[in-house]
């Protein structure tokens, strides 16, 4: 299968051709969360696929979408990818994310070179404690998440988890623990590796199952020039919950104050009774 290099997260989302748009992938339980893979997981593969099938390093991913349908199990899964269209600076595809011949996910994205803009304005990172300066997180045994032991966290934002905050907002350093480049997968993988936002205000944790997530990439080539194993600084926050629903928006930063990417999901806050049934 194809992978840009042979880390275990590149080997967990490594995508093999099939012809015409079909791509083979697998399903790794080691990058699940709760019942199912986690959705960055998913959204990475896809994304892998569908910069394979369009072929073109020149054009970055700008923009992901992807729906989720319903979590697949552990095993074989296909891609199936269209290019809807590619104009001179902009490529549009479509994939879906098959299993036993159900849809899992569907996505969208954008693919793009740098074109003249009129104007350039940037927002300015939230102040933290450096990377050295705060302590990695400690992983609950037996948590039940098996992708949490795929990473090193350091909390340098917002409440302690479970702590009855007054605010949903969370976030820290974020690497993986096997160091690889921060590439457009890696930022995919990032922009939903954190525990969820609504969690600091909550006293106990409840599932939430990612109902469609959205990531926007900022800056390709300040990415790309970041070393392997460079942390990022993540950001999430949430404003409303409602209905069993709520949003998530996300930032990932560069030590150096560059926005990497932009995220935004819907997610359900269901309670533990809810999702046990």
């Amino acid at each position: 299968m194809t992978a840009t290099g042979t880390t275990e997260f590149d080997r967990a989302t490594a995508v093999a051709p099939l012809g015409d748009g079909g791509w083979e992938a697998a399903c790794d339980a080691g990058w699940w969360a709760g019942r199912g893979p986690n959705g960055g997981y998913l959204a990475a593969t896809v994304l892998r696929a569908m910069a394979a099938e369009l072929g073109d390093p020149a054009r970055e991913p700008r923009a992901l979408t992807c729906h989720y349908l319903r979590p697949p199990a552990v095993g074989p899964m296909r891609i199936d990818v269209a290019v809807e269209r590619s104009g001179r600076a902009m490529s549009q595809l479509s994939a879906r994310l098959r299993q036993d011949g159900r849809d899992c996910v569907i996505a969208i994205a954008a693919f793009g070179t740098d074109v003249p803009g009129p104007a350039g304005f940037v927002t300015a990172p939230p102040a933290v404690a450096a990377f050295e300066d705060v302590e990695p997180a400690r992983t609950a045994a037996r948590s039940g998440l098996s992708m949490v032991e795929r990473f090193e966290v350091r909390p340098a934002l917002g409440g302690a988890m479970l702590a009855g905050a007054d605010e949903a907002l969370t976030g820290g350093w974020l690497r993986l623990a096997d160091p690889r480049p921060t590439d457009a997968i890696a930022l995919t993988m990032f922009a939903d590796a954190w525990f969820p936002a609504p969690w600091v205000r909550l006293r106990e944790p409840v599932p939430a199952p990612t109902i469609d997530l959205t990531v926007h990439f900022r800056a390709p080539a300040a990415a790309a020039a970041l070393e392997p194993g460079e942390p990022v600084l993540a950001v999430f926050r949430s404003t409303t919950a409602t209905g069993g629903f709520f949003e998530e928006d996300g930032e990932l930063w560069s030590r150096d104050g560059v926005l990497l990417a932009q995220s935004r999901q819907l997610a359900l806050l269901a309670p533990l009774a809810r999702a046990a049934a």
